[in-house]
């Protein structure tokens, strides 16, 4: 009997932890291919002139790519088929890691290119990775636990590529490096992945079934929810500005912060957040009615917004340090944030009946929130003549914390008032 064949006997609390666990090595290995540039520091002063810092620009270059590729994966991913995931899946980390291997090899001033096409591939790895576990009675725990996977894997990947920079990889070898120390387990997790069962009669009479959305589907889907999806899609675009610069530039902010000299730090600081994360968005698994479900993450997400802004004024005020700082803006941030990845598309799909899948909804919020991430970070290098200073960066995050946290609840409460007074669907 073949595994796939066991695990669609399996008892459910067994089926889940093995979902959970193939896809949070998958998502974790992947971070290996994108996360480690942010590790270095790649001292050279600036680019184009004195505008950009040279660092900013190799991750803009990065983050261009990836923005590009969820722009695409909105029209792409939701037709893709089962069989052709796993092919998928490999074939896009393959040419991140010959991406990464280019910038090694490559002029540092052909780096952004080589970055540009390290971002492509790897911004549909979610969405392919979202789609074996969506549509399930226990899909809030399952996305939960895979969303902790890029919480601790951006930590310890960084971690890691300092570890190799010490050892004598030079800055421009690193990633790749790094990269191939996860080439086969991330192929190992691919195949383990792929050995879920589809979801069972339960599943689909509890969250609908899920089936590839054509362009007409897609675009009815929008103007359903427009009303909504409009001020959550604008939180997002704050969340993930302020989340891309805290885990770019958290070097810098540990520096201003006076406790960068922990080789382990982004582990220690991404760790609790990782865990009291899952936990928190774990509970919501409790909730089985859809609707209730979904406007239980909303209300977490505001809390997790409302926390931004509080731990900054608590830094100011001395009352927390600048890691308890750095732990409470990841918990806030990754409480709204994660969300958007997971549960709160495929809440709203179970609830509402729609016939599709909910990595339209993840990859349109994904498309607009990293390319407002690209516009801040060449915001803040242009107005800071191309230095980005360790203070700046750390400046520059503490006033994302007050206009995310202040912003984003208002909008999330206009989002949740404007869906209550629509009618019930049931699924």
């Amino acid at each position: 009997m073949s595994l796939r064949a066991r695990l669609a006997r399996a008892e459910g609390p067994l089926l889940s932890t093995f979902a959970i666990a193939a896809s949070f090595s998958t998502y974790f290995a992947m971070y290996a291919f994108r996360k480690p540039i942010a590790a270095a520091s790649f001292e050279e002063a600036s680019v184009f002139g004195g505008l950009l810092g040279f660092k900013t620009a190799l991750l803009l270059g990065q983050l261009l790519g990836y923005t590009t590729s969820k722009f695409l994966g909105t029209r792409w991913l939701p037709e893709v088929t089962r069989t052709q995931r796993p092919q998928l899946l490999v074939g896009l980390i393959l040419a991140a890691e010959l991406a990464l291997v280019a910038f090694g090899l490559l002029p540092r001033s052909l780096g952004i290119i080589a970055l540009f096409a390290n971002g492509l591939p790897l911004g549909m790895v979610w969405g392919l990775v979202v789609r074996y576990l969506e549509g399930r009675r226990s899909s809030d725990w399952l996305l939960a636990g895979l969303s902790c996977s890029f919480i601790l894997a951006s930590g310890v990947v960084k971690d890691i590529g300092r570890l190799l920079i010490r050892a004598g990889i030079t800055e421009s070898w690193m990633p790749a490096a790094t990269g191939a120390l996860f080439l086969l387990p991330f192929l190992l997790s691919v195949y383990l992945l792929d050995q879920l069962p589809e979801p069972n009669a339960e599943d689909v009479a509890l969250r609908t079934k899920r089936v590839p959305m054509s362009k007409a589907e897609r675009q009815a889907f929008f103007r359903s929810f427009a009303p909504a999806l409009l001020p959550l899609l604008t939180v997002y675009v704050l969340l993930t500005a302020f989340r891309d610069f805290r885990d770019n530039y958290g070097l810098e902010a540990f520096e201003a912060l006076g406790v960068a000299g922990d080789s382990a730090v982004f582990t220690r600081a991404e760790l609790p957040v990782a865990f009291l994360v899952l936990l928190a968005l774990g509970a919501l698994s409790l909730v089985k009615d859809a609707r209730r479900g979904f406007y239980a993450a909303l209300g977490l997400m505001t809390l997790g917004l409302l926390l931004l802004p509080l731990s900054t004024w608590a830094l100011s005020a001395g009352f927390v340090g600048g890691i308890a700082w750095m732990i409470l803006t990841g918990i806030g941030s990754y409480l709204a944030y994660v969300p958007y990845g997971s549960i709160l598309f495929e809440r709203l799909v179970a609830f509402r009946g729609v016939a599709g899948t909910a990595v339209f909804g993840i990859y349109l919020a994904d498309a607009l929130g990293y390319a407002g991430s690209a516009l801040l970070q060449i915001a803040h290098d242009l107005g800071s003549a191309g230095t980005g200073s360790a203070e700046t960066r750390l400046e520059t995050l503490q006033t994302l914390a007050y206009a995310t946290g202040g912003v984003g609840a208002t909008c999330m409460l206009f989002a949740g008032l404007w869906l209550s007074k629509q009618p019930r669907t049931e699924p």
